[in-house]
């Protein structure tokens, strides 16, 4: 592939990572706002958004560690490449830091569901 390609593969998994973070995020927010709400609403309201956000979170976190993983190959791809070009060396030097997004991120998801699991159900 050319660089030009690769470029615009890397741009691609870098907007898929950000659009996986939205739902969940959203979810998060919503839930931790409505907390009360959602107790009042009765069990099986409460266990339905246990489950809405568990299945949120792990569908996000799977396309989260997928387009990060991808990224982070076609940014090795990109610097054996050799190119000069300052998008390859930034996209190349920026692409460790994408073990951010394929860990950190899901495991202060799961982190903050364990908060709202807890603040749900006692």
């Amino acid at each position: 592939m050319s660089e030009h390609e690769l470029i615009q593969l890397w741009n691609k998994s870098r907007n898929q990572l950000v659009f996986a973070q939205l739902a969940p995020t959203f979810l998060l927010i919503t839930a931790a706002g409505l907390v009360t709400e959602i107790r009042t609403a009765g069990t099986f309201t409460v266990w339905g958004v246990i489950g809405i956000l568990l299945a949120s979170g792990i569908l996000g976190a799977l396309v989260e560690f997928s387009a990060a993983h991808e990224a982070q190959a076609i940014a090795a791809d990109i610097k054996a490449l050799g190119s000069k070009s300052r998008t390859s060396a930034a996209i190349a030097a920026t692409a460790p830091w994408l073990h951010v997004a394929k860990y950190l991120t899901p495991a202060i998801f799961v982190g903050i569901f364990i908060a709202l699991f807890s603040a749900l159900v006692f």
